[in-house]
């Protein structure tokens, strides 16, 4: 959400520097993106004079132009508007400038074999208006002593740029902001100005809401304004539009942007002469089209709310209107819209049609259902005083009533939650000037919630609001308490992170798999060990619980070499079942290594993984581990899935009657059935 200090100050009565301000955004939980010059990035644009300007001998529309700049030198630039004429003053762009409209960058070219140094800009190209035909042509009174200046310096409003979460729909509108700084002590919230409007009879087209089931509209206001004269905008209100990184396009437009903007309520205008009789919201027919204001047309579903007339769809609900009844700078009479929609509705049509729009992005967050008639008297005002024409009265149409929600809050619970206390009177002013209405019993507050926060919906979130507004920082940091009483853990669960950690080291991948396996590939590895099957299994190949680490490793072994992966190193450290009796459960390591061994330096030759690489693994391991190298006893002992004569078993010591680790290759039966 963008605006400016300026925008903000028409709805917020401060004495707070611009950098208070900023901070006090932050203060409250509105992160500020960036703030900065509305005029920066365009210090190269530069009002200039043409002293000169030929036919160009190789093309015939285009001329050279000898540009005064301000310098000693004047610069010559190539350039084919038709108004390019000697002693004009205009605006000029040097090499290097970034045109606003389409972010091109300039620099020197050669045009039809003359060199050109930069451009001279239409109103268009620099979004000031959507005029194009020629380039800017300034007044001599104004910007005669001006030539060689920067032309935007006299700009220096300052942009804020806002990251607006979800929940709160009601910041993105300049006044929502306005609100929260004024409840957080920033200055104090005007009163929002309505002249009275002189309303010219009813509004004559008229409008219903189908009672649909899924109708994705509950209120639908309107009025008829006639006799418009549509124009450009004047020079504010393109001013505030273009602050907010858009393009005026014509004032009718542009009015419904700023009101949308400015109060965070979204406006459609229709060209009231292209409406067939009446206006009807209804769930869309399946497989119907309209053209839409993106010049794209849309296969519409089921129960997508629209916006119709007797010849068919005018526009999406909320989200964008249709070609078919689109305002023109020749439009003389409107039809204004102000309606609510529900979020669902616009977030399912929206994704399904992947429309993504201003009014989409709001009505899908929730707006204030009850701005209906500020909306529609804002910019019917605003039509009125720049476009003149008549304004009927409103037209409001219902299908629900949209009351304030109710929530009962007890001020003890703020210090039960937050650890401080704040004057229950400093309360009820935080939660008034954020827009509850607030009734006190004792130490119990009745709040009837605005219609713009539809994220309050429990007392924890007054909690949050108010210490949002008070201020985190008055939240007391405690130190935990330092005392250790024993380790995190235990020595067995210290063993298992090392290893995990000691055989990564060594260039293998860890695995993690299933508790349960195969009872097909487990038979290899059971040994002499019960097979426990599993009762009800997630699959039928997952079957029994695993007797050894290596069902699973040697299964997705498989599944890499089948891929075209040779050099692999796997491993994992998991639970091996013994029994199904509590207690009869190992955890167990295992790696397994196929293809060729990475070669340590350019020398040494390239060579295939062997018994003794994975011997070395584990006696470092093992040494890693704590355990003297000295006593350790390998004896030619192991299970039957190993190779005879090319396995063995590490013993701690040579008394001992258990191995505590095995290694060798693959008995190549295993091999041939299984890998």
């Amino acid at each position: 959400m963008k605006f400016t200090i300026g925008w903000l100050k028409e709805h917020l009565d401060t004495q707070k520097k611009d950098n208070e301000l900023i901070e006090k955004l932050t203060d409250i939980g509105l992160e500020v993106e960036s703030f900065e010059n509305l005029s920066s990035g365009l210090d190269s644009f530069k009002v200039a004079k043409i002293i000169n300007a030929e036919q160009h001998p190789n093309a015939d529309r285009l001329r050279i132009c000898d540009v005064d700049i301000g310098l000693d030198n004047t610069v010559k630039v190539v350039c084919g508007a038709p108004n390019a004429k000697k002693d004009l003053l205009t605006i000029y762009a040097g090499p290097g400038s970034i045109i606003p409209k389409n972010n091109m960058k300039l620099s020197v070219s050669k045009i039809r074999g003359v060199t050109s140094y930069g451009m001279l800009c239409s109103e268009s190209e620099l979004n000031l208006s959507n005029e194009s035909e020629g380039i800017t042509e300034l007044t001599t009174s104004k910007y005669s002593d001006k030539i060689g200046k920067n032309f935007f310096k006299s700009n220096t409003e300052k942009v804020v740029d806002l990251s607006i979460t979800p929940n709160r729909p009601d910041c993105l509108g300049v006044r929502g902001i306005a609100r929260d700084l004024a409840a957080a002590g920033a200055g104090k919230l005007k009163n929002i100005s309505n002249k009275n409007i002189k309303k010219n009879g009813s509004q004559t087209i008229k409008v219903s809401i189908k009672k649909e089931k899924n109708q994705g509209c509950t209120v639908f206001g309107s009025c008829l304004i006639t006799g418009v004269t549509n124009k450009e905008s004047p020079k504010w209100l393109k001013e505030k539009i273009i602050s907010l990184g858009q393009k005026p396009i014509s004032a009718i437009v542009d009015i419904t942007n700023y009101v949308m903007l400015d109060l965070n309520r979204p406006l459609h205008a229709y060209d009231a002469d292209k409406i067939d009789k009446e206006i009807i919201v209804r769930n869309s027919k399946k497989s119907e089209t309209f053209e839409a204001l993106d010049n794209k047309e849309y296969k519409l579903g089921d129960d997508m709310c629209v916006i119709s007339d007797k010849s068919g769809v005018l526009g999406l609900g909320g989200i964008i209107g249709g070609t078919r009844s689109g305002t023109e700078i020749n439009t003389k009479n409107i039809l204004l819209e102000s309606a609510y929609f529900i979020p669902r509705s616009i977030r399912k049509t929206s994704k399904l049609l992947n429309i993504d729009t201003d009014a989409k992005f709001r009505f899908e967050r929730g707006i204030d259902p009850r701005s209906i008639e500020l909306g529609l008297s804002k910019a019917a005002e605003l039509i009125s005083e720049i476009c003149g024409g008549k304004i009927s009265n409103f037209d409001i149409q219902k299908t629900e009533k949209h009351e304030k929600n109710k929530i009962k809050f007890n001020v003890s619970l703020f210090e039960k939650i937050t650890g401080f206390k704040v004057d229950d009177n400093e309360i009820v002013k935080i939660l008034t000037d954020l827009g509850f209405e607030v009734s006190k019993k004792k130490l119990e507050l009745d709040l009837k919630i605005p219609t713009w926060r539809p994220d309050i919906t429990q007392p924890i979130d007054i909690v949050e609001e108010i210490v949002r507004i008070k201020g985190y920082n008055n939240i007391e940091t405690l130190e935990p308490e330092k005392t250790k009483i024993k380790d995190t853990l235990n020595k067995q669960q210290k063993l298992f992170h090392f290893l995990q950690r000691s055989v990564a080291s060594k260039g293998y991948f860890e695995t993690v798999t299933w508790s349960f396996t195969d009872s097909k590939i487990n038979n290899f590895f059971k040994e002499n060990l019960k097979e426990i099957k599993i009762v009800n299994p997630i699959s039928s190949d997952l079957d029994v619980l695993r007797n050894s680490i290596f069902t699973n490793l040697t299964f997705y072994l498989k599944k890499n070499l089948d891929r075209g992966f040779k050099d692999i190193s796997l491993f994992e450290i998991g639970p091996i079942f013994k029994n199904s009796k509590p207690g009869e459960q190992l955890t167990v390591i295992g790696a397994i290594k196929s293809g060729k061994v990475s070669r340590l330096n350019w020398n040494e030759k390239e060579r295939p993984v062997d018994v003794f690489d994975v011997k070395k693994d584990v006696i470092q391991t093992l040494v890693e581990a704590g355990y003297d190298r000295k006593s350790f006893f390998i004896r030619d002992k192991s299970p039957s899935y190993y190779h005879p004569g090319k396995a063995g078993s590490v013993y701690l010591d040579k008394d001992d009657i258990e191995p505590v680790a095995y290694f060798g290759d693959i008995h190549p039966n295993l091999s041939l059935i299984h890998i």
